[in-house]
């Protein structure tokens, strides 16, 4: 019984993660060629008040967070575009309003048992059936939406002005990057945590653009490097006892490091 249920939760955990490897590796590649990074802590930080809210209202929080993450993207996107100031400030201001907002409310909430450590690094070894099923389904929202604006994602990535000129709703075509970006940093809460959220997106993307000579051999790597990320956090995890979410970002990192060194050496030697 005992190795069933071991069995159980890790199979969890797998699917979990290669899904939102698989959805990260694909977005991934549009916050590293539009420099997102920065949108994405933002959106990832003020996840938590989503998780709050969600206790408040009773509502589960997986679902608050994809609300409250969506509204955040559709809120920064329009003040960007109408306030002076720079989206550098804007996104500042809402990343650390949002976490902090977040942690005062959750501290306020007496009698509820909260797993903080698990909410800011992840826990993807405790994915619930509603939890994957949450995942699964926003992964595939996610994917199909990006199948469907693809050439156009792709088209204001190259010269957003062009993009404009030939007859691109640049401006809605960034409403649906940064949802999509939004639903993606819910699925990964769960995974690797409010704090580490980004890297999953950035790192897979940044270590493939060494190795890539186009978008979609980038996007496919991107997800391969993600997959084998989750792979080798699993397994750091359950043979040495580490944290997940960061023994995940850490298998990403050393991708990274070892992609960038094989691009070095190839030009080097002019391969």
């Amino acid at each position: 019984m005992t190795v069933a249920i071991m069995d159980d939760f890790l199979i969890r955990a797998l699917i979990a993660g290669c899904m939102l490897a698989l959805v990260a590796g694909v977005l991934g590649v549009f916050v590293v060629w539009r420099r997102m990074a920065y949108f994405g802590d933002a959106i990832a930080h003020s996840s938590l008040l989503g998780v709050a809210l969600g206790i408040v209202a009773g509502v589960q929080p997986g679902v608050a967070v994809i609300l409250v993450a969506v509204s955040i993207a559709l809120l920064l996107q329009l003040m960007i575009s109408r306030l002076s100031l720079s989206s550098d400030t804007l996104l500042g201001i809402f990343s650390h309003t949002g976490l902090a907002i977040g942690l005062v409310v959750l501290s306020q909430l007496n009698g509820v048992r909260i797993d903080l450590h698990g909410l800011l690094f992840g826990d993807i070894l405790s994915v619930g059936i509603d939890d994957l099923y949450l995942i699964v389904i926003t992964g595939i929202i996610v994917l199909i939406i990006t199948a469907i604006f693809w050439n156009s994602l792709l088209s204001i990535v190259v010269h957003r002005d062009l993009a404009w000129i030939e007859g691109v709703p640049v401006f809605w075509i960034e409403v649906i990057l940064m949802v999509n970006i939004a639903l993606v940093i819910s699925m990964a809460m769960k995974v690797v945590g409010v704090l580490l959220i980004t890297a999953l997106l950035i790192v897979p993307a940044a270590a493939a653009r060494s190795l890539s000579s186009s978008p979609l051999q980038m996007t496919a790597l991107s997800v391969v490097v993600g997959i084998l990320s989750v792979l080798g956090g699993l397994a750091a995890s359950w043979y040495w006892d580490t944290p997940t979410g960061p023994s995940i970002v850490v298998c990403a990192a050393t991708v990274f490091v070892i992609f960038n060194l094989i691009a070095l050496i190839r030009r080097q030697l002019n391969i």
